[in-house]
This record gives C-alpha cells, structure tokens and sequence, in this order.
C-alpha cells in the first residue's frame, strides 16, 4: 500500500498523521509522565515516609491489579462507542486521582491511591490502539503507533527534567516530592476536556478532511476488514483464545515484567551505584528516552517500509536483555552502566510499536479491540509482578545485581516467545487471502 498511493491517498494519510498523532502522542506523554513521577518521587517519598522497599515496590503492583480489571471492556468500548468520550472520562478521572497520592502518609493511603490511579487510567493504552485502527491502514500502523509510542521516551525526558526541579522545592510546607503528583494531576484534566472537542472518533464524522479524502481512507479500511472476513471472522471469544494472540500477550508480559521493573527502580539504581545528588540522578533518567525517541521511530518505520514485523519486536527485546546483563559487570564503571541501561531502554521503546501491529494482522474490529486490551492487561500484570519481585530481591541480597539478572532475563524469554509466532505479512494492498490465512504451523 506503500506504492501508488494516489494524491488524494496522500493528502489524507497527511491530514489524518498531522491532526492525530502529535495530539494523541502528548496525551501519552502526560499518562507516562504521571505513571514515571512514583519513581523519582521515591528518591524522598520512602525515606520521608519510612516506607521500605517492599512497601514501594507493593505500592507500585497496585496501580497495575487497578489497571488490569477493565483492560478488554475499555477497548470494546472504544470501538463500540465512542474513543473520544472515553478518553476525555479516563485522563479527567485520573489527573484528580494523581492530585491525591500528594497528600499521602501511610503505606495503606499509597496503595490506596496507586490502586484507583490504575482503575481510573486502566484501557487508555489499549483504547487508543483500536483508536489508531480506526485512522491508519496496517501499512501505515508501525509508524503510527511508532509516533504514539514517542510519547514514553520524551515522558522519560520531560519527567526526570520536571523531577529535578521540584525533589529539593518545598512550597507551603510541603515536600517537592509531593508537588510532583499535585501538579502532575492538572495536565490529564486540562487535556481530557480538550479531547471532547478536538478527537474525532471515525473518518466519516471528520468535517476537516474534504470528502473525497473520508471517502478515500474509509475505502482503505473497509477493503483491509474485508480481506481478514474472507478468511474467518473471528468472535472476540475466538478472537482471546487464538495461539498467536496468547503468545503475544505472554511475550508482552515478560517483557513489561522487566521494563516496568527498570522504569519504576530505574532512578533508585542509578543512585544507589553512584551515590549523586537527587537532580543529577533525575537528568541522567533522560538519557534512555533521548536514545529511544529514535530508536523507536527508526524501527517502526523500517518495519512498515519492509512489511516484516516479528524480527522487528524479536531483536530489540534480545538486545534489552543482553545490555541489562551486562550491567552488573560494568556496576564499576558508573558511565559504561548507565550506557548500558540506556541502550536497553532504546532497545525496548523500539520494540513496543511493532508488537502492536502483529494482532491487527489477523483480526479486525470488535475482535482486534478484545485482543489489544487482553494482551495488555495480561501484560501490565508484568507491573504487579515485576517491581515487588525487584524490592524482594533487593532486600534479600543486600544488592542490585540479582534484579539486573531478573530483568535480562525477562527481557530474553520475550524474545524467545515471539520466535514462535508466525504471522505472515506482505507489503501491498489489500494483503491477500493467502497472506493472512494460518497455516497449521502458524496457530502455534
């Protein structure tokens, strides 16, 4: 689809990118923002607080058992009904939330707190995945989700710059930690009442393209949904028992297991190996996302140009691994460690938009909707899991190199998992009834 696109295509594939993704890249950046403040809030949340490492490490799994629940319905109700609404209710509910972990002082009040944060926010991710299948062909979608995607390295970038302004501020008596989550929450209320005017939810309801341009991508689509028909038109129950669709969701829960560990420590262990003050640890935290902006968009783009999509997710998840083994070795030398972290971050946002292209390969619709909020709630389980694994581990050696292990590890069997997914994609349009049919090879 790549090719011969004609001048009323590219008009409307332009339109469509500069209206939409910079708007829903920055609600991202807001959401990941909020979700990254824990992490350098603990440089003095915990100590201030008495919390251990478990207590944070707890507290951090309880946004995610919040998130998990309404994963699936959320992103049928996107499809169903209407993207816009539903994110304008989500971030408006979860910037209030965020005001309140603020005010916090006991480890019940924390998990408290972080566990209605995840209920509020929980089908965002997933929502505006379906959202941009409504808006951009599968030639189209790396890059697409790739730009979204932009949204958790420049949140890595915007979120250790704003930490290391406010960590060592006390304002009217409270805490510069605790300033992190109250002005945190005011920029998903702002934007959620923005959404409600400025998203529209199908290409038919667009008034800002012309009409031969609705016309143009609303073909596009109808053609793409029409080829997965000829196939099978899977049922949303078909569409979650699918092999394919459960080994991605299992790729894509060790390899959260091991980012969400790195994001939410990621401040800690950089100051534990080198013992800098709170505003250095914060400005070295946006090392990983300058790499990754790139990263991810390099790789996105190579994946659309190609039409392959499973090497694309294999090898960056296998390099993440290997740099975050290689951690320990270097733990001497702080610059080769925080080299090292960094290119694994890189590695991994390059990793995340490609993976989210292989389910819309196979199912479309309600069916598709189901698989992206039950991939990610089973892999933002990885967020429960990960983090506390991360606290116990380092309680019980008295160090960090057994939870650098854990994460390259983690990172490694997603890799691993991904090689056994066989979904085979074409560039050109529409993709043909035999590119998208399995083979009996390709169910596992």
């Amino acid at each position: 689809m790549a090719t011969n696109i004609s001048g009323v295509g590219q008009r409307a594939r332009r339109r469509i990118a500069i209206r939409l993704l910079p708007f829903v890249m920055t609600m991202y950046v807001v959401c990941y923002v909020d979700r990254i403040n824990v992490a350098f809030a603990n440089l003095r949340m915990s100590a201030d607080l008495g919390f251990a490492d478990s207590v944070y490490g707890l507290g951090v799994g309880m946004f995610f058992i919040g998130y998990v629940l309404f994963e699936v319905p959320g992103a049928i109700i996107v499809e169903r009904w209407s993207a816009r609404k539903w994110m304008a209710r989500i971030m408006i509910s979860w910037g209030a939330i965020t005001i309140l972990n603020g005010y916090i002082h006991t480890p019940r009040q924390f998990y408290i707190v972080r566990l209605l944060i995840g209920l509020t926010e929980a089908s965002f991710f997933p929502g505006i995945i379906v959202y941009l299948t409504h808006w951009f062909r599968e030639s189209d979608r790396a890059k697409a989700i790739g730009f979204f995607y932009t949204g958790v390295p420049f949140s890595a970038i915007v979120g250790s710059l704003v930490a290391g302004w406010l960590l060592p501020a006390r304002w009217l008596g409270l805490a510069g930690w605790r300033w992190l989550f109250i002005l945190g929450g005011i920029p998903p209320i702002l934007l959620g009442l923005v959404a409600l005017f400025y998203l529209t939810d199908r290409p038919r309801q667009a008034a800002w393209l012309t009409e031969d341009e609705r016309q143009w991508i609303e073909q596009e689509l109808e053609t793409e949904t029409r080829a997965k028909k000829q196939v099978r038109d899977y049922s949303i129950w078909e569409a979650v028992r699918d092999w394919r669709v459960m080994l991605v969701a299992m790729a894509w829960l060790l390899s959260l297991m091991a980012m969400l560990s790195t994001t939410y420590w990621l401040p800690t262990f950089i100051k534990r190996l080198s013992h800098l003050p709170d505003r250095q640890v914060a400005f070295i935290g946006s090392l990983p996302g300058v790499l990754g902006v790139a990263a991810m968009i390099i790789n996105g783009w190579h994946s659309d140009k190609s039409g392959e999509r499973r090497w694309h997710a294999i090898l960056p998840a296998a390099a993440a691994g290997v740099c975050v083994l290689l951690v320990p070795l270097a733990s001497q030398h702080f610059v080769i460690a925080v080299a090292l972290f960094s290119l694994a971050c890189a590695s991994f946002y390059s990793y995340q938009p490609v993976i989210w292209t292989m389910p819309t390969l196979i199912l479309c619709e309600s069916a598709a909707a189901a698989s992206f909020g039950l991939i990610n709630s089973v892999g933002q389980t990885g967020g429960v899991i990960g983090p506390y694994l991360v606290s116990y581990l380092n309680e019980k050696t008295g160090g960090l190199t057994a939870a650098f292990i854990f994460i390259g590890a983690a990172f490694l069997l997603a890799a691993a998992v991904l090689s056994f997914v066989r979904i085979e994609t074409s560039v050109g349009a529409p993709k043909s009834v035999k590119a998208l049919k399995p083979t009996p090879a390709e169910q596992i």
